[in-house]
């Protein structure tokens, strides 16, 4: 019996992992027939077995680079191709190619940007320009739920079936660009709170859930858009703040 339990924590992360692949692989079907927010939920629910497999496999020490390469090829499915042809088919399709080409660099800059995530988690710390805490890049989950939060944010507002309009195109190739960018991304897979805080951080994030449940096609849309705007707008404040500071004094230097 002692035998069988390793293989069992190592199955749990690739069963959840296989589970967000099946809800890409549902998405796509959906928008195939029609049924665009339905995808556009499936989406959402890829992303949740996304974010569970990770934390599965490092709390069971089941991590491997099998779980790693399965993990990228799913997530090529889910969070590249299905959110590529539920874009297309729901609001891209009437832009004839530049339609199908913003369909098409959405999906390939989640290919670069995966294969760019699985070269930098393989790097040492210590040769990695980034803090190993922080993405490189929009990661594409993020990106999925900014194209299926704006199905959902459309469909409350009353959009029935498949819309036109030029701010989805250019969220497309946004998105796209964020991507495969070079700006600086947040995660919160690490997030260490001191013991006298967590009684507030345990209040703010039954708050946190409170105002999503309220409407959350819009505010999953709004938590989405901020998100994704966070890169640019931590490089521009990096940018003010190194201009704001004084010249360095080389004259000890000298």
């Amino acid at each position: 019996m002692e035998l069988l339990r390793p293989n069992r924590l190592f199955l749990l992360p690739s069963l959840l992992t296989c589970a967000s692949l099946f809800s890409g692989f549902y998405s796509m079907v959906a928008a195939i027939n029609g049924r665009f927010y339905s995808a556009a939920v499936a989406i959402l629910i890829a992303g949740i077995f996304d974010g569970l497999d990770g934390r599965v496999a490092r709390l069971t020490g089941s991590t491997s680079g099998f779980g790693m390469q399965l993990d990228s090829l799913c997530d090529m499915v889910s969070f590249g191709v299905a959110p590529g042809l539920l874009a297309y088919l729901w609001a891209l399709k009437p832009y004839g190619r530049y339609g199908w080409i913003a369909a098409f660099l959405y999906v390939a800059a989640t290919a670069l940007r995966l294969a760019r995530f699985n070269v930098i988690a393989e790097t040492p710390p210590e040769q990695r320009k980034i803090k190993h805490h922080d993405f490189v890049g929009l990661p594409c989950p993020a990106a999925a739920g900014a194209v299926a939060t704006t199905v959902m944010f459309c469909y409350h507002f009353g959009a029935t079936g498949t819309v036109k309009h030029l701010s989805i195109l250019l969220l497309v190739y946004l998105l796209a660009y964020l991507m495969i960018s070079n700006h600086r991304y947040l995660s919160f897979k690490k997030v260490k709170i001191a013991k006298e805080k967590r009684f507030q951080a345990s209040v703010g994030a039954i708050l946190f859930i409170a105002v999503i449940a309220t409407e959350p096609p819009v505010t999953l849309f709004l938590l989405a858009l901020c998100y994704a705007s966070s890169g640019v707008l931590m490089e521009l404040y990096g940018l003010v703040k190194g201009k704001n500071q004084p010249p360095a004094d080389t004259g000890a230097a000298a």
